[in-house]
């Protein structure tokens, strides 16, 4: 039985895609291009991929260049996030969101984050201020 939450839209779009989950910060810049993988060290997302993905994450981090070059670099090689939950919102994230067209919604009901797992399969709709999990 799917399970629909509330959210907030900051970048319009929806999605259907597998979620995946980094309790830390993401700063794109250290992701590798070519395969959407993180390489920071000591980061509880290292070695893991979010090309393609439903990335929930707290926030971003690092400066506005790594930042937006970062999800620019990821888009050459098409991965890039399907699209992102963030609980954290900042102007760099949010502006390169809506540039590069990744749906991307704060303010999700806090039950959400307690019944969401790594691997399901969820739906962004920005436009309606939804999250289903399937």
């Amino acid at each position: 039985m799917s399970r629909v939450y509330k959210c907030h839209k900051i970048s319009d779009g929806r999605v259907e895609a597998e979620v995946t989950i980094s309790k830390d910060p993401i700063m794109f810049y250290l992701l590798e291009p070519g395969t959407g993988k993180m390489i920071e060290p000591n980061h509880d997302f290292t070695g893991r991929s979010m090309s393609g993905k439903i990335l929930v994450f707290p926030s971003g981090k690092g400066s506005s260049v790594v930042q937006a070059d970062g999800l620019f670099q990821l888009m050459k090689y098409n991965n890039q996030p399907a699209g992102m939950i963030v609980k954290y919102p900042e102007t760099v994230l949010v502006t390169s969101a809506i540039i590069f067209e990744i749906p991307l919604v704060d303010k999700v009901d806090t039950k959400f984050y307690e019944d969401i797992k790594e691997g399901d399969r969820i739906i962004i709709d920005a436009n309606k201020e939804e999250i289903t999990i399937l």
